[in-house]
């Protein structure tokens, strides 16, 4: 038998999903049936599997030992030597920047045999680790939450990330990013001159998923959506025929700005799958010049409220590309 106290992070959420996220061992099937057969109680009465679990309801759990998977997660975020690049910091929110190359999640990577080495060299996995080590963040207390990531980037594209500490907050910059009120900028190089000093460009974006790209296209075409994303010419790098562009994207979809940018005629420095350059290479880009560099929040009311008209900025050092236009100075 077990007990498990519902705290604020836990609470507001339906039992069944508490319990899937609490004992991951359990099958679906026999938690229903368990719940059914009163196995598992809520504060020792009858429990509906729909029932929302307030703070203070205690869950009790008449169920093999089997189901339940120790958390040796205490150990691993105990030993880490935690490495964070920490732009903002509050009991909500942790912004970050991430630079290329760094995973955000495990299963970001396609790589065979990987998954346990990725887990310890990911994103969040330092920064359960830091939060871990601050005394933030205790898995055993927490049955069912986790701080996580709120966005994501890929893994050879730098910049920054917002990750929540609190289930609350999780929710709500959740909301916010749906509601577009978290506004992101991204600089990239990209070859050639751009047509225009500054553009709005639209198209259609269809996303293949068994080959894990996107194509793009100036009408729509079945399956695809659309997409909109504007740029500023801020430099330009005569010498290898390049121009360092600010993004603004007024939609967030998959590899939007590498595969715009390609479809235009502009791909990306560096550019592996939509464009590529093999004179990229010989100039040291391996990877897409493509950066995260400012996010901006407006958020007129709720938690969160705090946060409205502030704007955060990565560190123009980490931004390797930066260096190809030595004359440009941010204004």
């Amino acid at each position: 038998m077990r007990e498990f106290r519902i705290e604020k992070n836990d609470s507001g959420q339906r039992l069944d999903k508490f319990i899937s996220k609490s004992v991951r061992g359990l099958p679906v099937s026999l938690m229903y049936k368990y719940i059914r057969t009163k196995r598992i109680k809520v504060n020792g009465k009858r429990a509906e599997q729909k029932q929302m679990l307030e703070l203070g309801d205690v869950v009790t759990m008449y169920i093999p030992e089997e189901f339940f998977e120790e958390n040796t997660a205490e150990n691993e975020f105990a030993r880490v030597r935690v490495k964070l690049d920490i732009i903002y910091e509050d009991e909500n929110i942790l912004l970050c920047d991430k630079r290329a190359g760094v995973l955000a999640h495990a299963g970001d990577t396609d790589e065979a045999g990987s998954k346990e080495i990725a887990q310890r060299e990911t994103l969040i996995f330092h920064i359960l680790a830091y939060l871990y080590q601050k005394g933030e963040y205790d898995p055993q207390k927490e049955h069912s939450f986790a701080p996580a990531l709120c966005n994501r980037i890929d893994r050879n594209t730098g910049g920054i990330v917002i990750a929540a500490k609190t289930a609350e907050a999780l929710r709500e910059m959740n909301e916010q990013i749906r509601e577009g009120n978290v506004h992101k900028t991204y600089f990239c190089a990209v070859h050639g001159r751009m047509p225009k000093r500054e553009e709005i460009l639209d198209g259609y974006l269809f996303k293949n998923t068994k080959t894990k790209t996107v194509t793009v296209t100036t009408h729509p075409t079945r399956g695809s959506k659309e997409i909109r994303t504007g740029y500023r010419v801020l430099a330009v790098n005569a010498e290898h025929d390049l121009s360092l562009l600010e993004v603004r994207l007024f939609t967030g979809r998959t590899h939007q700005i590498r595969a715009h940018m390609a479809s235009v005629g502009h791909p990306l420095l560096g550019e592996g799958k939509y464009g590529v350059n093999r004179r990229d290479r010989d100039l040291g880009w391996q990877h897409q010049a493509l950066y995260s560099c400012r996010v901006r929040f407006t958020v007129p009311s709720g938690p969160l409220a705090y946060l409205n008209d502030r704007e955060f900025s990565a560190k123009q050092e980490n931004i390797r590309f930066l260096s190809l236009f030595p004359h440009w100075e941010e204004k």
